[in-house]
Protein backbone atom coordinates (compact mmCIF):
# COMPACT_ATOMS: atom_id res chain seq x y z
CA UNK A 1 0.00 0.00 0.00
CA UNK A 2 1.23 3.45 -1.13
CA UNK A 3 2.29 5.71 2.02
CA UNK A 4 -0.88 7.06 3.89
CA UNK A 5 -1.22 10.69 2.84
CA UNK A 6 -0.95 12.80 5.68
CA UNK A 7 -2.10 16.10 4.14
CA UNK A 8 -5.56 17.14 4.40
CA UNK A 9 -5.55 19.50 1.05
CA UNK A 10 -3.12 16.18 -0.78
CA UNK A 11 -6.37 13.87 0.30
CA UNK A 12 -9.47 16.10 -0.51
CA UNK A 13 -7.59 15.53 -4.01
CA UNK A 14 -6.83 11.98 -3.87
CA UNK A 15 -11.05 11.40 -2.66
CA UNK A 16 -12.63 12.47 -6.52
CA UNK A 17 -10.06 10.23 -7.82
CA UNK A 18 -11.05 6.62 -8.82
CA UNK A 19 -8.22 4.25 -7.61
CA UNK A 20 -8.88 0.41 -8.98
CA UNK A 21 -8.72 -1.84 -6.08
CA UNK A 22 -5.63 -3.68 -5.54
CA UNK A 23 -4.83 -7.04 -3.80
CA UNK A 24 -8.24 -8.68 -1.57
CA UNK A 25 -10.67 -6.65 0.39
CA UNK A 26 -10.49 -7.05 4.26
CA UNK A 27 -11.97 -6.37 7.54
CA UNK A 28 -10.89 -3.42 9.55
CA UNK A 29 -11.91 -2.01 12.51
CA UNK A 30 -12.67 1.79 13.16
CA UNK A 31 -13.22 3.15 16.63
CA UNK A 32 -15.96 5.47 16.88
CA UNK A 33 -17.28 8.03 19.59
CA UNK A 34 -19.45 5.49 21.98
CA UNK A 35 -22.66 5.82 20.79
CA UNK A 36 -21.87 7.12 16.99
CA UNK A 37 -21.43 3.69 15.22
CA UNK A 38 -25.09 3.74 14.03
CA UNK A 39 -24.45 7.36 12.81
CA UNK A 40 -21.09 6.53 11.55
CA UNK A 41 -22.26 3.36 9.33
CA UNK A 42 -24.45 5.22 8.16
CA UNK A 43 -22.15 8.50 6.83
CA UNK A 44 -19.92 6.03 5.25
CA UNK A 45 -22.50 4.23 3.25
CA UNK A 46 -23.89 7.75 2.00
CA UNK A 47 -20.40 8.86 1.30
CA UNK A 48 -19.58 5.12 -0.72
CA UNK A 49 -23.11 6.07 -2.70
CA UNK A 50 -22.00 9.65 -3.15
CA UNK A 51 -18.62 8.94 -4.29
CA UNK A 52 -19.23 5.68 -6.33
CA UNK A 53 -16.65 3.65 -4.07
CA UNK A 54 -18.88 0.87 -3.91
CA UNK A 55 -16.19 -1.40 -5.54
CA UNK A 56 -13.75 -0.28 -2.77
CA UNK A 57 -15.87 -0.30 0.01
CA UNK A 58 -18.03 -3.16 0.49
CA UNK A 59 -19.49 -3.30 3.75
CA UNK A 60 -20.06 -1.62 6.92
CA UNK A 61 -21.20 -3.58 9.43
CA UNK A 62 -22.19 -2.81 13.18
CA UNK A 63 -22.89 -6.24 14.79
CA UNK A 64 -25.61 -6.60 17.04
CA UNK A 65 -27.18 -9.80 18.82
CA UNK A 66 -30.80 -10.06 20.35
CA UNK A 67 -30.84 -10.08 23.92
CA UNK A 68 -34.29 -11.10 26.22
CA UNK A 69 -34.23 -8.32 28.78
CA UNK A 70 -36.54 -8.54 32.01
CA UNK A 71 -38.06 -5.85 33.45
CA UNK A 72 -38.93 -5.61 37.38
CA UNK A 73 -42.44 -6.08 36.92
CA UNK A 74 -41.15 -9.72 35.13
CA UNK A 75 -42.10 -9.06 31.37
CA UNK A 76 -39.81 -9.72 28.72
CA UNK A 77 -38.59 -7.96 26.16
CA UNK A 78 -36.35 -8.79 23.14
CA UNK A 79 -33.28 -5.76 22.49
CA UNK A 80 -30.92 -5.50 19.81
CA UNK A 81 -27.31 -4.89 21.70
CA UNK A 82 -24.20 -3.97 19.93
CA UNK A 83 -21.36 -6.59 19.98
CA UNK A 84 -19.11 -4.25 20.23
CA UNK A 85 -19.63 -0.94 21.77
CA UNK A 86 -17.65 1.90 20.00
CA UNK A 87 -16.14 -0.40 16.86
CA UNK A 88 -17.70 -0.16 13.66
CA UNK A 89 -17.00 -2.92 11.17
CA UNK A 90 -15.55 -2.44 7.00
CA UNK A 91 -14.78 -4.75 4.66
CA UNK A 92 -13.08 -2.94 2.51
CA UNK A 93 -9.62 -2.25 -0.02
CA UNK A 94 -7.12 -0.36 1.98
CA UNK A 95 -5.68 2.31 -0.14
CA UNK A 96 -5.43 6.20 0.81
CA UNK A 97 -8.76 6.96 -1.01
CA UNK A 98 -10.46 4.36 1.65
CA UNK A 99 -8.39 5.28 4.69
CA UNK A 100 -9.31 9.17 4.35
CA UNK A 101 -12.99 8.19 3.85
CA UNK A 102 -13.50 6.29 6.45
CA UNK A 103 -10.73 7.94 8.93
CA UNK A 104 -12.38 11.84 8.28
CA UNK A 105 -16.25 10.37 8.54
CA UNK A 106 -17.43 12.80 11.53
CA UNK A 107 -17.19 9.93 15.11
CA UNK A 108 -14.88 8.27 13.92
CA UNK A 109 -11.21 8.22 16.15
CA UNK A 110 -9.35 6.14 13.92
CA UNK A 111 -8.46 2.66 13.03
CA UNK A 112 -7.62 -0.21 15.47
CA UNK A 113 -3.92 -0.74 15.33
CA UNK A 114 -0.59 0.08 16.31
CA UNK A 115 -0.27 3.95 15.84
CA UNK A 116 -3.65 4.18 14.52
CA UNK A 117 -2.19 1.99 11.48
CA UNK A 118 -4.72 -0.01 9.64
CA UNK A 119 -4.35 -3.71 10.69
CA UNK A 120 -6.85 -6.26 8.99
CA UNK A 121 -8.57 -8.65 10.96
CA UNK A 122 -6.90 -12.37 10.79
CA UNK A 123 -9.27 -15.19 9.86
CA UNK A 124 -9.73 -16.40 13.44
CA UNK A 125 -10.69 -13.00 14.55
CA UNK A 126 -13.49 -12.72 11.92
CA UNK A 127 -14.81 -16.62 12.55
CA UNK A 128 -15.09 -15.58 16.32
CA UNK A 129 -17.35 -12.14 15.31
CA UNK A 130 -19.32 -14.98 12.84
CA UNK A 131 -18.09 -12.78 9.83
CA UNK A 132 -16.06 -15.44 8.62
CA UNK A 133 -16.32 -15.94 4.77
CA UNK A 134 -17.32 -19.05 3.73
CA UNK A 135 -14.71 -20.97 1.18
CA UNK A 136 -16.48 -23.96 0.21
CA UNK A 137 -15.62 -25.03 -3.45
CA UNK A 138 -18.73 -24.26 -5.74
CA UNK A 139 -19.84 -28.14 -6.87
CA UNK A 140 -22.03 -27.80 -10.62
CA UNK A 141 -24.54 -30.72 -11.57
CA UNK A 142 -25.48 -31.31 -14.47
CA UNK A 143 -29.09 -31.96 -14.30
CA UNK A 144 -32.30 -30.29 -14.61
CA UNK A 145 -35.81 -29.92 -13.40
CA UNK A 146 -38.16 -32.94 -13.86
CA UNK A 147 -34.73 -35.68 -13.89
CA UNK A 148 -33.92 -38.37 -11.43
CA UNK A 149 -31.16 -38.57 -8.99
CA UNK A 150 -30.07 -40.77 -5.98
CA UNK A 151 -28.63 -39.38 -2.88
CA UNK A 152 -24.85 -41.21 -2.18
CA UNK A 153 -24.07 -39.46 1.10
CA UNK A 154 -25.73 -37.74 3.74
CA UNK A 155 -29.04 -38.02 6.12
CA UNK A 156 -30.96 -39.23 2.80
CA UNK A 157 -28.38 -41.65 1.37
CA UNK A 158 -29.77 -44.31 -0.90
CA UNK A 159 -32.63 -42.28 -1.74
CA UNK A 160 -34.27 -41.80 -5.12
CA UNK A 161 -36.17 -38.81 -5.89
CA UNK A 162 -37.26 -36.32 -8.84
CA UNK A 163 -36.04 -32.99 -8.61
CA UNK A 164 -38.19 -30.06 -8.11
CA UNK A 165 -36.23 -27.34 -7.77
CA UNK A 166 -32.62 -26.44 -8.01
CA UNK A 167 -30.90 -23.04 -5.89
CA UNK A 168 -27.77 -22.44 -7.44
CA UNK A 169 -26.91 -20.42 -4.97
CA UNK A 170 -27.50 -22.44 -1.87
CA UNK A 171 -26.01 -25.48 -3.77
CA UNK A 172 -29.02 -27.75 -3.25
CA UNK A 173 -32.25 -29.37 -5.19
CA UNK A 174 -35.12 -29.62 -3.50
CA UNK A 175 -36.75 -33.64 -3.76
CA UNK A 176 -39.72 -35.44 -2.44
CA UNK A 177 -38.69 -38.33 -0.16
CA UNK A 178 -41.42 -40.22 1.34
CA UNK A 179 -41.96 -39.96 5.52
CA UNK A 180 -44.34 -41.93 7.06
CA UNK A 181 -46.28 -42.63 4.27
CA UNK A 182 -46.13 -39.07 3.22
CA UNK A 183 -44.21 -37.40 0.10
CA UNK A 184 -42.21 -34.76 1.98
CA UNK A 185 -39.81 -31.91 0.05
CA UNK A 186 -36.13 -31.64 1.02
CA UNK A 187 -33.09 -29.72 0.29
CA UNK A 188 -29.98 -32.33 -0.80
CA UNK A 189 -26.33 -30.30 -1.33
CA UNK A 190 -25.47 -31.18 -4.85
CA UNK A 191 -22.29 -32.58 -3.65
CA UNK A 192 -24.63 -35.31 -2.12
CA UNK A 193 -26.46 -36.69 -5.04
CA UNK A 194 -25.67 -38.75 -8.38
CA UNK A 195 -27.43 -38.02 -11.55
CA UNK A 196 -29.30 -41.20 -12.93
Amino acid sequence: MSEILENDATNSAAVGDKIAPEGEARWYVAHTYSGYENKVKTDIENTIRNRKLEDQILEVAVPVQEVVETKSNGTKKTVQRKLFPGYVLIHMYMNDVTWYVVRNTRGVTGFVGPESKPVPLTEAEMRTMGIAEKKEPVVSIDAQVGEMIKVVTGAWEGSFGEIKAINDSKQTVTIEVDIFGRATSVEIGFADIQKM
